[in-house]
């Protein structure tokens, strides 16, 4: 006689290594499927991106195309709309599959989410504070997707304001010119500006050293001769 052969998994005995072996691909079949469903779904979204950044690209021409300042304002504006309805679209897809971009401005440094690429001192924050993102940071739930590029604080003076240059028009008024030194012509270094000021005005002459020519038919009347 034979003995009995193996039990099955449902009578209570330990299951096979062929059972743990189904159970395996089938989880794994599972995840591949999940994998595969994301990847479609997401694949789909970018598809309607596509279709919004085509149509943005057509406002780009349109733009450049625009021979009045009120097409071009109007051109503008939709092209401002056109893109940031796609930069939200792309974020909304983003939350879908658990991405978030980071926040890290006024936060301490992380090596392990950013990477300081500056630095520029601030008197008002201790070293290390991030003052401002060059590059954003994305999180895929817990993980850190890509670190955020940072300027961090450092301990310093903060940093004089820049003058801004103002534009000088190429016609000035003489008014304007004679009233603001700033806006007065350039004169050559080795000339006496008093001096040259007093030659470049005319010169006066009397009434005697004035020889007008007089017309032929033009005589100097005689004064009578008084009586003695």
């Amino acid at each position: 006689m034979t003995g009995p052969g193996p039990l099955p998994p449902d009578a209570g005995g330990p299951p096979s290594e062929l059972d743990k072996l189904r159970r395996r691909v089938a989880a794994l079949s599972e995840k591949r499927e999940e994998a595969e469903a994301r990847l479609q779904a997401l694949l789909g979204s970018l598809l309607s991106l596509d279709d919004v950044l085509a149509d943005t690209r057509l406002r780009a021409g349109v733009l450049y195309e625009a021979r009045s300042a009120r097409e071009t304002a109007s051109a503008a504006l939709a092209l401002g709309e056109q893109i940031e309805a796609a930069h939200l679209m792309l974020r909304v897809e983003f939350e879908r599959h658990d991405v978030r971009p980071m926040d890290v401005v006024g936060r301490a440094l992380d090596p392990a989410e950013m990477r300081v690429v500056g630095t520029e001192p601030h008197p008002g924050r201790p070293d290390g504070t991030v003052l401002r993102e060059k590059l954003t940071g994305f999180r895929r739930g817990s993980a850190t997707l890509r670190p955020a590029q940072v300027v961090v604080s450092v301990t310093g003076p903060a940093p004089e304001p820049v003058p801004v240059p103002v534009p000088v028009p190429d016609h000035v008024p003489a008014s304007e010119a004679d009233t603001d030194p700033g806006l007065a012509p350039d004169l050559d270094p080795g000339l006496d500006p008093v001096s040259d000021a007093v030659r470049a005005q005319p010169r006066r002459t009397t009434r005697a050293q004035r020889r007008l020519l007089r017309k032929p038919s033009v005589r100097r009347a005689r004064r009578p001769r008084r009586s003695g």
